[in-house]
């Protein structure tokens, strides 16, 4: 019996790290991979100043989306102008149907040396970017949601997505009620995320989208220990062809088909994206 693919959205993938690291031909195969695995669409996010151009043409190449904005791990070495020039890039490529957020944007309390301050100057900034051109954001949350919401109250935009969303009960709650829907990718696979797991498994399905944040978060299956790094094995590199693996996961912690899921999360991301809708009528 043959198995029929699902048409499945990744909401979250850095494909532009591939072609960085190992060049076009690698992002291209990579890419190739998850269109056979049945990926028909990826939203491709800018973390910095110097990648907006690289993920805009890596969408414009393979037929996907991006989002553009500078992410919180990268605030220290942005430049005081670099404000100035998103929003000049933002509003240069308004009308472009593949620019479908602002993005990757938010804050993180989970690495140590960044500064609080900074991070919400920036995170602030976007969010009044995302609503003078009526965008939609994709929110990097780490040990920061409850911070992230404080903000969106005081500066409600168009909803969008809360990537690799790992918070309680309450705080996804919050972000739904703020328009926002959750991203779930490679954490979800593990058996021990025991909170993150009931969550993909209890929260409604309206709210759910899926992603890699490839090459990050790898699922359980590429994992690499520690002692396999120090003998020698390369890291793990995620890829947006775990999607429907990763997928698999999700629709049997729900007890649904993986049809089902794909048709859900594909018009979700619809919702959190509205962009996406021409664009995968497309696809």
């Amino acid at each position: 019996m043959i198995r029929r693919m699902e048409r499945w959205i990744d909401t979250h993938c850095h494909l532009d790290e591939f072609a960085a690291h190992g060049g076009m031909a690698y992002a291209d195969t990579e890419r190739q991979r998850a269109a056979h695995a049945g990926v028909a669409h990826c939203v491709l996010p800018a973390v910095e100043l110097a990648n907006l151009e690289a993920v805009r043409a890596m969408a414009q190449r393979h037929g996907d989306s991006y989002a553009l904005g500078i992410h919180p791990l990268y605030t220290p070495q942005a430049g005081d102008n670099d404000l100035q020039a998103l929003a000049a890039a933002v509003e240069q490529h308004q009308h472009d149907p593949r620019l479908v957020a602002i993005g990757e944007i938010g804050l993180d309390f989970f690495v140590p040396g960044l500064d609080p301050a900074r991070q919400q100057l920036f995170y602030r900034a976007q969010l009044q970017l995302a609503r003078r051109f009526g965008l939609p954001v994709i929110l990097h949350v780490r040990r920061s949601a409850d911070q992230l919401l404080r903000a969106l109250r005081e500066l409600p935009v168009r909803g969008g997505i809360a990537h690799a969303f790992n918070g309680s009960l309450q705080q996804a709650q919050a972000f739904i009620g703020l328009g926002f829907k959750l991203g779930f990718g490679g954490a979800v696979t593990y058996e021990r995320a025991l909170q993150l797991r009931r969550l993909a498994a209890e929260l409604p399905l309206e709210a759910l989208v899926l992603e890699t944040d490839a090459p990050d978060i790898p699922p359980h299956w590429l994992y690499v220990t520690a002692a396999e790094r120090a003998a020698g094995h390369p890291p793990a590199r995620n890829s947006p062809a775990e999607l429907p693996r990763i997928a698999a996961v999700v629709a049997a912690l729900r007890g649904i088909s993986e049809a089902d899921l794909a048709a859900a999360t594909r018009a979700n991301a619809c919702q959190a994206l509205p962009r996406l809708a021409a664009l995968l009528a497309k696809c």
